[in-house]
């Protein structure tokens, strides 16, 4: 009889924990920031500003209202919508030399070590040329204005720009690797995915993994709606944490840059909206 009823508890437990995962919905998620009010939480840094003549504050980080397009068969009308996203660029076009754009917030919640956590994002390219990096960070904000790039654990990439080496990226998001970075990837027709299409908007969902690296963590997996990927696609698995400090995340942050004033990149924008986290995998989406 106890047999019986120590094996009724363990059924009863699994189908918890299977109706736990299955509940996952817009309420599980915290929201980070959807920049409908001011951006009082948010610091904005350049560490390494080498415009000449010097431009003080270069970098533009600024909320703005979403443009909305109407079409009829006989004309077309732009308005204003009653959403807002951030747009961060290095500095205005024409302005070169700001190395190190950072714009950083508070996660409402840390992810410890030995917890996954899933973050959801909207990014929409505002132009190339560009260099932009985006992820979360274990650092606290003096720490992050002191390492720059090396704040960074897990790490999503835009760009389009030629590295030392001689390559050339071609606008495709980007996760970071050991070996540097690489193009996410569409599994189906096993290539690389396509570069990301400007003035349009991607869900991002990327599932972070703080465990210990010996307990394979430090890594996450990055899943993609939108341009080629018509509905929810896993792109990236096993992508690796920067620096893998196996520390509790605690900042969303986001860096660009012109480039050197000899061979500057471009200062195309990034646009961000919806920033949201969940514990666990939780692949729903935020917005829904």
């Amino acid at each position: 009889m106890h047999f019986k009823h120590t094996l009724l508890l363990c059924l009863l437990s699994t189908l918890a924990a299977c109706s736990t995962i299955s509940k996952n919905t817009s309420s599980d998620w915290l929201l980070i920031d959807d920049f409908e009010n001011s951006l009082s939480k948010w610091q904005s840094v350049d560490t390494q500003n080498e415009t000449k003549p010097q431009v003080k504050n270069p970098q533009i980080t600024v909320i703005q209202p979403e443009q909305a397009t109407t079409s009829t068969s006989t004309s077309t009308s732009t308005t204003t919508s009653t959403n807002h996203y951030l747009l961060k660029k290095p500095a205005r076009d024409g302005i070169v030399g700001n190395r190190k754009a950072l714009s950083y917030t508070k996660l409402p919640q840390a992810v410890e070590v030995g917890q996954t956590y899933t973050f959801y994002i909207r990014i929409n390219v505002a132009a190339f040329p560009n260099n932009h990096a985006f992820g979360l960070s274990n650092l606290t904000p003096e720490l992050i204005n002191k390492h720059a790039y090396d704040a960074f654990e897990p790490t999503l990439r835009v760009t389009d720009k030629t590295e030392s080496n001689g390559l050339v990226n071609d606008g495709a998001l980007m996760v970071k690797t050991g070996n540097g970075y690489s193009n996410i990837q569409n599994y189906t027709t096993k290539q690389s995915a396509k570069p990301l299409q400007t003035n349009t908007w991607y869900d991002v969902w990327y599932v972070v993994n703080n465990a210990a690296a010996s307990k394979q963590g430090q890594q996450y997996d990055v899943y993609v709606k939108g341009g080629e990927f018509k509905e929810q696609t896993l792109v990236y698995k096993n992508a690796q944490f920067r620096m893998k400090r196996e520390q509790p995340l605690i900042y969303f942050l986001a860096n660009c840059n012109t480039g050197p004033i000899k061979k500057p990149y471009g200062n195309g924008g990034l646009r961000y909206d919806d920033l949201y986290m969940s514990k666990g995998t939780n692949l729903n989406n935020p917005m829904l």
